[in-house]
């Protein structure tokens, strides 16, 4: 499946407290969860949060997919972007 990552605006979202952020979660996977139901590929794999952004890495068949994501959770997908390769330190050696 391809990797997106998810820029969302969240004004206030990097000053949340732990039980909000919780709550956001459990949220995301409530739909995530009935769209996997529904049969529609799509997985959360972690998300950063910074300042009045998160930053999500998603699993998902298709871009259709995080968009129906986040009109149903109500979390903005500001701009998706799919993954197209990864690096990390091990990329520089032979």
């Amino acid at each position: 499946m391809p990797r997106y990552v998810i820029e969302r605006d969240i004004p206030e979202i990097g000053s949340a407290e732990r039980e909000d952020l919780r709550g956001a979660a459990q949220k995301s996977n409530s739909v995530l969860n009935a769209m996997q139901a529904e049969q529609k590929k799509i997985q959360w794999e972690h998300s950063y949060v910074a300042g009045d952004k998160t930053f999500c890495i998603y699993l998902a068949d298709n871009v259709t997919l995080i968009e129906e994501h986040a009109e149903r959770s109500g979390f903005p997908a500001t701009k998706v972007t799919e993954v197209r390769k990864m690096i990390d330190p091990v990329t520089a050696e032979n």
